[in-house]
């Protein structure tokens, strides 16, 4: 049981220790962000106001965060919100926690759309959209085109609007629900730009994902199926159909996928050109491509 007075840097330090002892990833980290949120505050605020003690309310609050950690259950999902590109998003369980290295989709994504307008606004598809980080990143980034975000999950798609709308996008993105393109079947040579982080992880890899992951995030926006290809070859199959000839098409891979990745470009015979894009850790992890122009 934790003593009756505990001040906000006491606070910090006990937590830390006990989320080290559970084997706990970033335990200063996770100590910090959850007190904060229970506090209403900003992390820096937690050193400004290290001697503040809590009230008992607050303790028990903090107490119930603590415990959900320690069930493994992701930081994200306990505040209910994940920073992702200068923006604070808001993420269920119904949504992948956007991750840092999907920042390198988004860098990708705006080297090949224009911030100016040309003759006529870019038309860019997100297909698998979950929070709407990387179309909302895109969208605040270059707020002169159009964009469009699918998901097959209709809760998906209310959480990504509940963002465009704190975010005040709603009106720069049409949200869509359906499986991949079955949404957009009559948009025929439409897109410009078609962007998406599919699931690539493997079934068999699946299973030795850590509790956070395995345990608390959607299921199908991880799992690619036994060689954790199958979105990206339906992916690289359909997308000739929707986008323009000259289009890009720019997804995420796994950081061991470029070689069979490349293969499936090659042999779809749809494209003029592909390139991999490492992320800051130096893995490869995003893969840019330019349909065959008629």
């Amino acid at each position: 049981m934790l003593p009756e007075t505990w001040t906000i840097l006491k606070l910090l330090k006990w937590t830390t220790a006990y989320f080290k002892s559970h084997h706990i990833e970033q335990p200063r980290a996770a100590a910090e962000i959850l007190l904060a949120h229970t506090l209403g505050i900003g992390r820096v605020d937690l050193y400004v106001q290290f001697d503040r003690p809590l009230e008992s309310h607050e303790l028990e609050v903090f107490k119930r965060f603590i415990q959900r950690r320690i069930q493994r259950e992701p930081v994200a999902y306990i505040v209910g919100k994940k920073a992702f590109w200068s923006m604070d998003l808001k993420v269920t369980p119904d949504v992948l926690i956007p991750r840092p290295e999907t920042e390198t989709l988004v860098e990708a994504a705006l080297t090949i759309i224009p911030p100016e307008l040309g003759s006529a606004p870019l038309k860019i598809l997100d297909l698998g959209t979950g929070s709407g980080a990387i179309v909302l990143a895109m969208a605040s980034e270059r707020p002169v085109h159009r964009f469009y975000a699918v998901d097959r999950s209709e809760k998906a798609l209310a959480v990504a609007l509940d963002n465009a709308r704190m975010l005040d996008l709603n009106k720069a993105i049409t949200f869509l629900q359906g499986n991949w393109f079955d949404s957009v079947r009559e948009l025929v040579h439409y897109f410009d730009v078609i962007v998406s982080n599919p699931p690539y992880i493997s079934s068999h890899e699946y299973k030795a994902l850590p509790p956070e992951i395995a345990q608390y995030e959607p299921r199908e926006a991880l799992d690619g199926g036994s060689d954790g290809l199958d979105a990206i070859r339906l992916i690289i199959k359909e997308t000739a159909r929707y986008i323009v000839p000259g289009g890009r098409l720019v997804f995420e891979i796994g950081y061991d996928q470029w070689a069979a990745v490349e293969k499936l470009i090659e042999g779809s015979g749809a494209y003029s050109e592909w390139a991999v894009i490492k992320d800051y850790s130096g893995h490869d992890r995003v893969v840019r491509t330019r349909t065959i122009v008629d």
